[in-house]
């Protein structure tokens, strides 16, 4: 794994002045039409919410959450994109802090606790992008106040792959934006691992979509999970 994180990472910083460029202050239109109106709808941010935003990219969505009066903290494992993602976004300094951070790494998870909890945590078109989950899903549930909810969109993995491999779990290798300078790691999961992910670690599903990039189309790109942390006194039950 820290083989495929360091590659991940190097692949990431090569394209990170691209991927900020494409994705702009708004987002592309498969993030707007496909991906944001279900996690928002899923997310329901209020004024007043604390929102992790994991692999936040170029803080475009932590952008979106800034200006509905929700304070942000956005972390990347990408250096670069988190320096790109802070001159961007300079104008929601105050309701948005960037950090650099791994969601594979315990230490680096553990440093994102603020004495403030969150309310919910977000994570748009990046899990597919992680090279393992157990640390991230772990982190979340330990920093969210009770009932807080983690909203999280990927790839579909049924409809969405290189591969022909459905079940076992694998890496490959893609590009998500042609013309992007280097191809990147894809981490293949089937459903029912995404799913144990989110049940090992103390969340409830309920909420889910699986969401088009166009209207005519029936095969859904998106998956789109609701996880809720499961209040102490349900848990011992």
């Amino acid at each position: 794994m820290e083989h495929e994180v360091a590659d991940s990472r190097e692949a990431w910083e090569a394209n990170a002045v691209f991927w900020d460029a494409a994705m702009g202050d708004a987002s592309n239109a498969f993030h707007r039409q496909t991906v944001r109106p279900g996690v928002t709808d899923l997310l329901n941010p209020q004024p007043g919410d604390f929102v992790l935003d994991v692999a936040c990219g170029n803080g475009n969505y932590a952008a979106y959450l800034a200006e509905r009066g929700v304070d942000v903290l956005a972390f990347d494992f990408s250096p670069r994109m988190i320096e790109l993602a802070r001159c961007r976004q300079e104008r929601y300094a105050d309701r948005i802090e960037f950090v650099v951070a791994d969601a594979t790494d315990v230490d680096s998870l553990c440093s994102l606790a603020r004495a403030r909890p969150f309310t919910k945590a977000v994570s748009n078109m990046a899990i597919m992008d992680i090279a393992a989950l157990d640390n991230l899903f772990d982190a979340v549930h330990r920093l969210l106040v009770e009932d807080g909810i983690f909203v999280f969109a990927t790839q579909h993995p049924c409809f969405v792959t290189r591969t022909e491999r459905y079940s076992t779990p694998h890496s490959y290798r893609g590009e998500a934006i042609p013309g992007q300078p280097q191809e990147h790691l894809y981490f293949h999961r089937s459903l029912q691992d995404i799913f144990e992910a989110c049940f090992t670690h103390g969340f409830v599903i309920d909420g889910f979509r699986e969401s088009c990039f166009a209207a005519e189309h029936e095969i859904p790109a998106v998956i789109i999970v609701r996880a809720r942390k499961v209040v102490s006194e349900r848990r011992l039950r």
